[in-house]
């Protein structure tokens, strides 16, 4: 038959099914616009002559009637089953295979009658290959609706897997047929490059198409049977011009071949010597242009680039120059592209073993633009600049000069506005410093102390070994100007003399001080090296000291990925002995407290504990058990070294969490206790650390500290702890720790401690013996503030214990001074012998809010003397009496809880039938039971759950109010009762008792008075608030502020009238005292416990104080309260009132670049635009009532920022009006 390819090209490229087939079999023809109605059987019938036919013999093929056949087919092969095109595909693979064989001999033998049969026959078969590979591609893509067909006889077992037809393997054969016919003589068959050209196509074609799925890219043996394809057509076929098209096509319309394509050109240079395509491509991408609105494009060409770079560097260098024009590239992926490009090449430089000058030019030039790209407008091409960073930190090569310039420029990046920036930049460091070049002379280490020291001794060498000042060759006269040495004067001027020779003796000496010399300045050129190479180390540490400030301050980030890179680099620099990692390791702690609701906060606690893991529990491999826990228990205790209260407690939080996970070992907690118990002299640090950290793990579990209670008596309560009063404080701490809190006692799967404890126990005697020791030491108020809390915990009756230790105290104190002087003029009211408290039942009490003053108020000269003494017991009993209480009201509370809680349970445990009337009524004799004991009797279990169960919740909360009320500080059997006078003498008659620190104290325990009855709050709040404005100590004005906010929660109808007095302190002189004014409020506010009332603009004040940690609180506080129910916008009216409120700098009115800083803050929270539009309205009316220019500028910013973009035009118009009026006025 004829067969034209051109033409039949024509009509394929146009529509398959317009080609003709005249001379199709029947069966099919019929079914050619209706192919569901052929089955398989005819199908098979209809392949099976057609496959055995041209299996004898290819030639089989240019039968009309076979090859129409096919034709017919593969036109309906949408309709027909998928394994059935397949095995189209088979036959005609088969047929073309054999058909190259004999082509193959025909050509070899130079039988040139039948090259043009083979040629025709090549061109049938290859068309055919192409239209069953475009036909098996198409059903391949195809979603299989429904189990497929069984397979015809004579497919392949691999062809059908899992019921869905698999063509994977018959590609594969199809694409080595291709490489085996590429491979023939094809110039002698045929005669010429047009009709080669167009049988090359019919197989590149089909090798583009099945690249264009992407499935099929992925996996490996189809991706390489490809390419070799393309290389056998590119290399031996003139497929050049063709691929290169091809390939910026398949980059414009396919993003997953951008990698493929660069792995193609790699292949083609690398294995088929064929590079000149690479250049091509890279020449004409590089004349490309981009749209602005074309995303995949540039992001395709950028993937390219780079790939190819990774594998061809070199090739990619020589074309740079051109690519480099993609720098100025608006599309942010071709700038990426080419910084990737540039680490590239830079690591393919670095290992040139022979590099001349052109080299380094190159290298530096690719530093250059990786630096400058640091400073990219594009935060992602900023963050590519800061990754191949790092990839040239693994060179083996360091590039110190470079390495500094790129520290540097990461210390810059931290504190870049893009968070993934500033966590590329973190990472970046720690690279730098993990790869430092500073390790060959004396290690790894970079502590800048050592550095220093170094620097100073080479320093000293190089002074020894340089010449004394008299052997310069240029010497100094008299009046310091510079003057010709005159020896080298007279040898320069003399007439010439017949010169002297020299004798033996003179030549040796002069050749031993020649070679003394040399050898000195070898030296001393060595060591100039080493200063050098020290100063470099120097400048390196310094960078990353200033860069560790700013981690700091990361840790605080929202971006948790951000915070765990900052983790990590505080552990690198840790490793590396730089001293500001500890500051960095400490201000990690709070993120214990991170919110673990999602997956980001379980990941940030989760990497800190890892992180302390690392850095403190796991100990070296060489160490044995014993070993290993000495170095885990020296590490715990140094934890504790220098820590802030904060810290401690985001400490025991960790401690708590890593105990509970089991990472502490019963070893390690045997090596604490044996710190702690030692009767040795040893660190006061170190056994104070000792027991900190051990009751820190008592908090998750109690028995650590229940086996240990005769140590804690022996040591903490005993001698050494009498002499070290911290030690006893935190002794105490422990003790508390052995009854869990409510809510851990609650909790079933916790570890339970010891039952509370009658009041003859040795612990509690030991407590209260304690309380009553005498001390000049500050630290007694720490000390007491903790004993009185274990015995709130511990005892069973802790009200009736602390009752006798306020007597015996006050019978001490009073006792003292019967024989003295008064401290007052009037005498002080004596204790009641038999006077007491009734008891009540307590569970774990709460913290209180007001803390004794640390600091120390008093000279040792003033403990020294009687009265002063006598001043500092009775502050101690003061203390004393404040606490308990503050104690008794939690205990109280507590009760009530407790009440509560075992209420509901014996509700649930109810039996359905009634109960007696005798267990059901309650007697008037259990009510005022219930009201007026301080704590349950607990000795019948049975008739405590009566009496429960006939009170009502209502009737116990009452009664529990009025003792509260009434009775802890106005009945005649109340303790407290005794001093509430007593107190208010002393804090009233401050001349009187003129002992700053009991002033102090006083004003203490007065505000904690306060906190228990209303009543005694209302007859002393003038007093307090008194004390508040006029106390010259900023401890006691703090206490007074804390104690105002604990009373507004309290009693807050008596508080609300007097908030001013609280605002006032946010003009403290103290700085201590603002900062917690504003803390107080914040609370106060943001839980709503008190009215705003336009006093607001006095904290928006402190957003531009000079202390960064009042500016920073109240920053946070506006941003919190902008959470609120349009909190910012319902008062900024006000607050922009009392920021531009007329007056002096000195009156407390803020600058105008001030206020403008804080408008701007605060319009910020203003979002919804109906706001803005109502606040214009309301400013705008101001505009015409200012009365100085200072106000109409102010108001005219705050309207520009509310106003943008000219919304209303009459703010607009008056704006420009009184700019003009100003204007004229000047």
């Amino acid at each position: 038959m004829d067969f034209d390819i051109n033409e039949s090209l024509k009509l394929y490229l146009n529509d398959p099914k317009s080609i003709p087939t005249p001379e199709a079999s029947a069966e099919i023809a019929d079914h050619e616009h209706d192919a569901d109605g052929l089955s398989a059987d005819v199908l098979s019938d209809l392949l099976e002559p057609i496959r055995d036919s041209i299996h004898e013999n290819p030639d089989a093929l240019t039968r009309g009637a076979t090859f129409d056949t096919l034709q017919c087919l593969l036109k309906i092969s949408p309709s027909i089953p998928g394994p059935f095109v397949g095995k189209v595909l088979d036959i005609i693979t088969s047929g073309l295979s054999n058909e190259a064989d004999i082509a193959n001999q025909d050509v070899e033998n130079d039988e040139q009658d039948t090259l043009t049969h083979h040629k025709q026959l090549l061109e049938m078969y290859g068309f055919l290959l192409q239209w069953s590979i475009s036909a098996v591609e198409a059903k391949a893509a195809e979603k299989p609706a429904a189990p497929a067909r069984k397979a015809p006889k004579g497919t392949k077992k691999t062809a059908v897997k899992d019921g869905v037809w698999d063509s994977t393997n018959q590609i594969q054969t199809a694409m080595d047929v291709m490489c085996r016919v590429m491979k023939l003589k094809l110039n002698r068959i045929f005669s010429t490059t047009s009709d080669r050209d167009t049988f090359i196509n019919l197989f590149t074609r089909s090798i583009y198409l099945i690249m264009e799925s992407e499935a099929r890219m992925k996996a490996i043996s189809i991706r390489m049977f490809c390419f070799k394809v393309l290389c056998i057509a590119i290399k031996h076929n003139g497929h050049a011009l063709g691929a290169q098209t091809s390939i910026i096509q398949n980059l414009t319309y396919f993003e997953h071949l951008s990698e493929p394509m660069a792995e193609l050109l790699h292949i083609l240079s690398e294995q088929y010597d064929h590079p000149q395509l690479s250049s091509e491509v890279l020449r004409e991408l590089s004349a490309k242009e981009f749209s602005p609105t074309d995303a995949k494009g540039p992001k395709a060409v950028s993937a390219f680039i780079t790939k190819l770079s990774e594998l061809e560097p070199r090739l990619v260098g020589k074309e740079l120059g051109q690519l480099a024009k993609f720098l100025d590239s608006e599309a942010y992926t071709l700038r990426c592209a080419i910084i990737e490009v540039c680490g590239n090449l830079l690591s393919d430089l670095s290992k040139l073993e022979e590099k001349d000058e052109s080299t380094d030019v190159q290298i530096n030039a690719f530093f250059d633009v990786l630096e400058q790209r640091f400073l990219d407008t594009n935060p992602y091409c900023r963050c590519r600049a800061i990754q191949v960073f790092m990839k040239v930190c693994s060179l083996e090569q360091k590039y110190p000069k470079r390495r500094q310039n790129a520290v540097e420029l990461a210390v810059q990046s931290l504190q870049d506005k893009s968070s993934n920036v500033r966590r590329n930049a973190i990472k970046l460091l720690g690279k730098l410093i993990s790869t430092h070049p500073f390790s060959v002379m004396h290690g790894g280490e970079l502590s800048m102390t050592e550095w220093e020291a170094r620097l100073q001794a080479v320093e000293a060498q190089i002074n020894a070994l340089r010449p004394p000042p008299d052997e310069d060759a240029v010497a100094r006269t008299a009046e310091g100007e510079e003057a010709v040495d005159s020896g080298l004067l007279d040898e320069a001027t003399q007439m010439d003399e017949e010169s002297k020779e020299m004798t033996e003796e003179e030549r040796i000496k002069a050749i031993q001080q020649a070679e003394t010399d040399a050898a000195k300045a070898e030296v001393l050129a060595k060591l100039k090296l080493t200063r050098k190479y020290y100063i470099e180390a120097l400048r390196f540490i310094e960078v990353i000291h200033e860069a560790s400030d700013i981690a700091c301050q990361l840790l605080s980030a929202k971006n948790k990925s951000e915070v765990i890179e900052a983790m990590d680099f505080f552990v690198v620099i840790d490793a590396y002995k730089i001293e500001t990692a500890r500051k960095g390791i400490r201000r990690m702690l709070r993120l214990i407290w991170t919110k673990g609701n999602s997956d980001e906060g379980k990941g940030v606690q989760t990497h800190l504990i890892d992180c302390y893991k690392g850095l403190f529990f796991d100990a070296p491999g060489s160490f044995n058990a014993n070993d290993s826990a000495n170095f885990i228990a020296r590490n715990m205790i140094s934890l504790t070294f220098g820590a802030s209260p904060a810290e401690l407690t985001s400490l025991e939080q960790l401690l708590a969490t890593m105990m509970t996970a089991g990472h502490i070992s019963q070893v390690v907690i045997s090596k604490l206790w044996q710190v702690y118990g030692v009767n040795k002299d040893i660190s006061k640090a170190q056994r104070r650390g000792a027991i900190i950290v051990l009751g820190m793990i008592a908090a998750a579990d109690p028995s650590v500290v229940v086996k240990e209670i005769d140590t804690m008596l022996r040591i903490g309560l005993g001698n050494v702890g009498r002499k070290d009063l911290v030690l006893a404080r935190y002794t105490c701490v422990a003790l508390r720790r052995m009854i869990p809190p409510t809510k851990k006692a609650q909790d079933k799967s916790n570890k339970t401690g010891v039952t509370r404890m009658p009041n003859d126990h040795a612990v509690l005697r030991m407590l209260a013996s304690i309380l009553l020791l005498p001390s000049t030491s500050q630290d007694w108020y720490g000390m007491a503030e903790q004993a009185i809390g274990a015995i709130y915990v511990l005892s069973e009756h802790p009200d009736v214990l602390c009752s006798e230790v306020l007597r015996q105290k006050t019978r001490k104190v009073f006792s003292q001074t019967q024989h003295r002087q008064s401290l007052s003029r009037s005498p002080s009211p004596q204790p009641e012998a038999d006077a007491d408290v009734d008891a009540m039942d307590v569970d774990q009490p709460e913290e209180d809010t007001i803390r004794p003053p640390l600091e120390a108020q008093q000279t040792e000269a003033e403990d020294s003397s009687p009265k002063q003494t006598a001043a500092m017991d009775l502050s101690q009993l003061l203390f004393t009496v404040g606490h308990i209480a503050v104690k008794q009201i939690v205990h109280l509370e507590l009760c009530e809880l407790d009440f509560k809680r075992r209420k509901q349970e014996q509700e649930k445990d109810k039996p359905v039938a009634d109960p007696s009337p005798e267990k059901t009524q309650p007697t008037p004799a259990r009510r005022k039971k219930a009201g007026q004991t301080a704590e349950p009797a607990k000795e019948d279990e049975k008739d405590e759950m009566d009496l429960i169960g006939g009170t009502n919740e209502d009737d116990f909360t009452e009664a529990l109010t009025n003792i509260r009320e009434r009775e802890l500080l106005y009945s005649r059997q109340s303790l407290l009762a005794l001093y509430g006078p007593l107190v208010t003498e002393i804090c009233a008659n401050n001349t009187s008792y003129p002992s700053r620190h009991l002033q102090s104290q006083a004003t203490l325990c007065l505000a904690k008075l306060m906190c228990v009855s209303s009543e005694y709050c209302e007859r002393n709040l003038p007093l307090l608030i008194t004390i508040l404005e006029r106390s010259p100590d900023p401890i006691t004005r703090s206490n007074a502020v804390i104690a105002l906010g604990d009373m507004a929660v309290c009693f807050n109808h008596l508080i609300d009238e007097n908030t001013d007095f609280l605002y006032r302190r946010l003009n403290d002189a103290d700085e201590s005292v603002k900062r917690t004014c504003l803390m107080t409020l914040t609370f106060l506010i943001l839980a709503g416990q008190v009215k705003v009332k336009g006093q607001l603009g006095e904290m928006a004040k402190c957003l531009e104080d000079p202390s960064s940690k009042t500016s920073n609180l109240a920053r946070m506080f506006f941003t919190e309260l902008a959470t609120k129910d349009n909190a910012v916008y319902n008062q900024f009216v006000d607050m922009f009132s009392i920021l531009t409120q007329p007056g002096s700098i000195e009156g407390g009115v803020l600058e105008e670049e001030a206020v403008k800083r804080i408008l701007k803050f605060l319009c910020g929270f203003i979002e919804k635009d109906k706001h803005a539009k109502n606040l214009v309205e309301k400013l705008g009316a101001r505009l015409n009532r200012c009365e100085n220019e200072r106000q109409w500028n102010d108001t005219a910013f705050a309207l520009g920022l509310l106003n943008a973009g000219g919304k209303n035009e009459d703010i607009t118009k008056k704006l420009q009006e009184g700019y003009r009026v100003v204007e004229a006025a000047a």
